[in-house]
């Protein structure tokens, strides 16, 4: 099963454990009888149509007993089409005798699924009232259905065109056409030749992890030396890059593109005048035809 974004969990409502003086002393839950979405909202990473995921379904309490409850879809608040979009294996689901958690089945249908829009279905529990807890009010959830794509290294290999804030500010244009290659020595890593100066290349990683979190990273690195960027010398000698903590980049693996912030900054200056700035660029992979078209245009 691929990982599912789960927001809102509320997980410890069906077991609390207490932890006294060292010693594990598990309390059960001995509150009333009620049964729920897990969560109010999970993110689906569809990259295939044979894929199920688990909508979690969760009691308070366990039972003797099976207890089989409803799902229906609410209309008014999807704009995902059931035969469509996604497939529901049955739209009942048990919890069986001595558990505590169901399952509703669902598949996604990746091949009418794109990049650009995330249908979302809203799922509405079925029950007795006696199940139903007013105070959480779990008894529906929003299921989002995000086309993911599987990631493919050399899918970012080739020529790529660059757009830049920084070449921008420094260089007088948005745009430089680069070529890109493998890095053979580190995994999922590629190397940018002549990234933003000819003779400079500069190393990107990309995280595989989590294909609903296809972020990229990038180690503090050497990028050209100060004369070169700005005429002169200053600090050590050498302008450096790295990829900030402090906002989210990113790569897709469907468009074969990266976005991502980078912060200029020169070593061997005097902290809080080290730091040139901070700026966004978008790399996007083209064709080889497409790399012939632009360098003919002057790139």
């Amino acid at each position: 099963m691929k990982k599912n974004i789960l927001l809102g969990t509320i997980a410890s409502f069906v077991m609390l454990a207490t932890f006294t003086n060292c010693e594990e002393q598990h309390t059960l839950y001995q509150g009333d009888e009620y049964i729920m979405f897990a969560d109010t909202l999970t993110v689906l990473g569809v990259e295939n149509s044979d894929e199920i995921f688990d909508i979690t379904i969760a009691a308070t309490t366990v039972s003797d007993k099976d207890r089989t409850v409803a799902v229906e879809v609410i209309d008014k608040h999807s704009n995902a089409i059931e035969g469509i979009h996604y497939a529901i294996e049955s739209n009942t689901v048990t919890i069986k005798a001595g558990e505590l958690t169901g399952s509703l089945r669902m598949k996604g249908i990746a091949e009418n699924l794109s990049v650009d829009y995330d249908p979302e279905v809203m799922l509405h529990l079925i029950s007795d009232d006696k199940y139903h807890w007013d105070l959480y009010g779990g008894d529906t959830t929003r299921v989002v259905l995000r086309k993911v794509c599987p990631f493919d290294i050399n899918a970012f290999s080739g020529y790529a065109m660059i757009t830049s804030t920084f070449l921008y500010n420094y260089v007088g244009s948005y745009n430089r056409l680069i070529k890109t290659e493998v890095d053979s020595t580190e995994e999922n890593t590629i190397i940018m030749k002549d990234f933003y100066y000819d003779g400079y290349d500069v190393k990107l990683r990309f995280t595989t992890d989590d294909p609903l979190n296809p972020l990229i990273e990038m180690d503090d690195q050497p990028l050209v030396t100060t004369g070169e960027a700005f005429g002169t010398v200053y600090g050590d000698g050498m302008l450096h890059i790295y990829q900030p903590t402090n906002y989210v980049s990113y790569y897709s693996a469907c468009e074969k593109f990266i976005y991502q912030y980078i912060t200029l900054w020169v070593p061997g200056m005097a902290a809080g005048t080290n730091t040139v700035g901070t700026f966004i660029h978008a790399i996007e992979w083209i064709s080889d035809d497409e790399a012939r078209i632009l360098q003919n245009q002057g790139y």
